[in-house]
């Protein structure tokens, strides 16, 4: 077979059906021959390879396998190392494939020829040039192994264009071992037994979860932890949906515009018991003031993570399917009644500062809270929440809710602008039965809207609620907050965005009033196959509130203006 053809092959038989991609030049060969397998692998045209990538991401995040992108040499492959850098971050498996000039020609400074490996290791698990046939199979094969274990993340394959028309025997090995690769190291029982002494003496313990309980497979573990030693529990931003929302155990968000009572009682726990997350400053704080009177549990799979960013004082290094099994079976059942009731009085205090306010106003312009909080309502709560980056990301993450898990997909790490309609693709690719609602800011909307002709042409049954406040939000907020309202350069003149998705055979609708915002979203959401655009004109100065300054503890909180 040529090399191409040992390409498709090699895809099939790790299980990928749909890929994301964009033709050019030297990817030639491989496009040609997916035009003979264009039945058994459905291949999506984004409109840009950026596109191409965040839609992978979204596939790979929605449905717990590994994205897949197909691109070209030179501004092909520079055009998604936003989404490798993405996906790096956010610990998403995604294989990235980009055309490179002949093998020959490397080095010339041929037409479209970059470094791509180079450009690309530093944000990579693991980045390949391929320049024999003979060598597809087994790239492809690592390629996926590396993608998905352990930590899961990104992986290029840079593949020359004499090696695509080559000729080579085909035989596919799945990769099951690398030397000197240990993507799961094996817990300590010694550590195991250190952790669970910690938190059968804790009396005041809280668990912070993130989204390593996901991609480890790990919620119904994780229950039966929190149930048995009666521990709270909070969320990143990406392990959002490890939990229900409404779980008795799960107190909510934590970080910069989490809830105040996690929050809070981060620097009142005696014990933290960290599962799958990496100590973010955007979680943390200033971490001279973070939770210096708690003991601290770290269980991840990573080891890098451990003591990277915050003192550990316990590491459990592992699966955390394992680790908090294993745990599970050591530690003593407990009740902390009183000190989960502690809880309720920051709680009080977040509804009535702020969360009242912004879900139920009393007149006034629409906010981007209470738009969330009516589709949330509207979906049962079982809907898959795709965001873009700013204030609608936040809303959607404080007031969406959450029913079951791979529900929250959005662009943690690296804040990615853009992320959300490609991501949003990939997501109802990913599980066509679930309805998929992405809300975007005006300007993220605008960074990748050209994404709107996938969806036309894949016909895409994404629901998009626009919030429209004619500004570059988050950024305005600080602006408001931090640079005595000196707004440069972040208020946005828009265009009538039904009119485009009018261009694009999009059912579309602007609603202003909250009276007519209920009749707007099951209109949205009568028929799930169908894309809709939803434009709620919000108030055009809404602030995200609670936040936690830059530079401030995790405990200063702002819950509004003075």
């Amino acid at each position: 077979m040529t090399g191409s053809e040992i390409l498709i092959k090699s895809l099939l038989a790790e299980g990928v059906s749909t890929l994301f991609g964009y033709p050019g030049g030297q990817v030639i060969p491989v496009f040609d021959t997916l035009y003979d397998y264009r039945y058994e692998l459905h291949h999506v045209l984004t409109r840009h390879e950026q596109g191409a990538v965040h839609a992978a991401q979204g596939y790979a995040r929605a449905s717990g396998g590994v994205g897949v992108c197909l691109v070209t040499s030179g501004p092909g492959a520079t055009n998604v190392i936003t989404g490798v850098g993405d996906a790096m971050l956010d610990s998403t498996p995604v294989v990235v494939i980009a055309g490179q000039v002949a093998s020959s020609m490397l080095g010339t400074d041929a037409f479209q020829e970059i470094d791509v490996v180079g450009i690309t290791q530093p944000i990579t698990k693991w980045a390949y040039q391929i320049r024999r046939a003979e060598d597809v199979a087994w790239a492809v094969a690592r390629a996926f192994y590396i993608a998905r274990s352990g930590r899961p993340g990104p992986v290029v394959l840079d593949f020359t264009k004499d090696a695509q028309v080559q000729q080579a025997e085909f035989a596919y090995r799945p990769c099951t071992f690398i030397r000197s690769y240990q993507p799961v190291p094996e817990a300590d029982p010694v550590c195991l037994d250190e952790a669970a002494r910690l938190i059968d003496a804790a009396e005041r313990p809280l668990a912070l979860i993130g989204q390593g309980v996901i991609l480890a497979h790990a919620e119904e573990e994780l229950k039966a932890f929190l149930e048995k030693a009666d521990i709270p529990a909070a969320s990143t931003l990406l392990g959002l949906s490890a939990l229900p929302s409404d779980y008795p155990l799960n107190k909510g968000f934590l970080g910069m515009h989490g809830n105040v009572a996690p929050n809070m009682k981060t620097n009142e726990a005696d014990v933290l018991i960290a599962v799958g997350m990496r100590f973010d400053d955007r979680l943390t704080g200033n971490v001279a003031k973070y939770a210096l009177q708690a003991k601290i549990i770290h269980l991840d799979i990573d080891p890098s993570e451990i003591g990277k960013n915050v003192r550990v004082d316990v590491p459990v290094l592992g699966d955390a399917k394992v680790t908090l099994q294993a745990l599970t079976g050591r530690i003593s059942p407990r009740r902390h009644a009183e000190w989960i009731r502690s809880f309720d009085e920051y709680d009080r205090l977040e509804q009535d500062e702020v969360t009242r306010k912004e879900l139920y106003p009393d007149g006034g312009p629409l906010t981007m809270g209470e738009v969330v909080r009516r589709v949330s309502e509207a979906t049962g709560h079982d809907a898959v929440l795709v965001t873009d980056v700013g204030q609608n990301q936040m809303m959607a993450a404080r007031y969406f809710r959450h029913s079951r898990s791979r529900s929250m997909v959005t662009s943690g790490g690296l804040g990615t602008m853009g992320f959300g309609i490609p991501a949003a693709m990939g997501a109802k690719l990913a599980v066509p039965a679930r309805t998929v609602c992405l809300f975007c800011g005006d300007g993220g909307f605008q960074m990748t809207m050209q994404e709107l002709g996938t969806i036309m042409q894949e016909h895409l049954g994404v629901k998009i609620i626009l919030l429209d406040n004619h500004y570059l939000g988050m950024v305005r907020q600080w602006q408001e907050l931090f640079y005595h309202e000196r707004y440069s350069f972040t208020a946005m003149h828009n265009p009538d965005f039904t009119a485009i998705a009018r261009a694009y055979g999009i059912a579309s609708r602007t609603v202003e009033h909250r009276a007519e915002l209920d009749d707007a979203i099951a209109d949205m959401l009568r028929d799930d196959d169908e894309p809709y655009l939803l434009v709620a004109r919000v108030e055009d100065k809404g602030m995200v509130y609670p936040m936690v300054p830059a530079g401030a503890g995790i405990t200063e909180i702002l819950l509004g203006e003075g």
